[in-house]
């Protein structure tokens, strides 16, 4: 079963073809690494899945439904959470408090609201001082607390734009973990320069370039693609 799919978008900005009649595919379950050079599209694709931005034509398909002129709120309505690539945390507000604005989305009740925040923190390695200010933390801490912002919607789908960007070693294995865990319940879209990430926790990988759809398959199968090492890895 699809869970998101698009036909055909496409997005222009004043002439420049930025994502161009894209034909794409995500299963339910499946853990997807969009993968590709800088410029390539990816952002700018993802913020037309999210309804962050307005395809100049084509269509995004959620769980069957047409959802391409559906506002950003509407579709987390859906089941779709979601992380940037510039952090959007709340740099005045609690670790928790970032949270729980995330998760008073889906439960009530303060009981049941603290319950679900420190799971989310805890599943990210933030349960230490979740009263400390947001806009206190690390780069890379701070895209840890928004996955656990996306974490604490229960999501459908949680699509993560390089979400190891200013991550330790040992931070990046602990996501590696995460989302293998996470991917028994949650379908997950990956934006990810890191290719031991990649390689690690996905099942297939679609390369974008120049805003197309260059190739998808097994990671293994991307490592090896000659066309996806000259666009994406600056060889050939």
């Amino acid at each position: 079963m699809t869970l998101l799919s698009t036909r055909g978008l496409s997005k222009s900005f004043a002439g420049l073809r930025a994502v161009h009649e894209v034909d794409f595919d995500l299963p339910k379950g499946e853990v997807r690494a969009l993968i590709g050079p800088n410029g390539a599209g990816k952002t700018t694709f993802v913020s037309l899945l999210c309804g962050r931005i307005a395809p100049t034509s084509g269509q995004v398909f959620f769980d069957g439904r047409d959802i391409s002129q559906m506002p950003a709120h509407g579709r987390i309505g859906l089941g779709m959470a979601y992380t940037f690539q510039i952090t959007s945390v709340f740099a005045r507000l609690s670790l928790f408090e970032n949270v729980a604005l995330a998760a008073r989305r889906r439960v009530q009740g303060a009981a049941a609201v603290e319950r679900e925040v420190l799971t989310a923190l805890g599943k990210v390695g933030l349960t230490e001082a979740p009263e400390r200010a947001a806009g206190d933390l690390s780069y890379g801490h701070q895209r840890l607390l928004e996955i656990a912002m996306g974490l604490v919607q229960a999501p459908r789908l949680l699509i993560l734009d390089e979400p190891t960007q200013g991550l330790s070693d040992a931070e990046i294995a602990g996501f590696k973990a995460l989302i293998r865990e996470l991917a028994a319940t949650t379908t997950i879209l990956l934006i990810e320069h890191n290719m031991s990430v990649v390689m690690e926790v996905a099942d297939r990988v679609t390369v974008l370039n120049f805003g197309e759809i260059l190739a998808e398959g097994t990671p293994q199968e991307m490592h090896a693609n000659a066309d996806v090492q000259a666009a994406y890895l600056g060889t050939g």
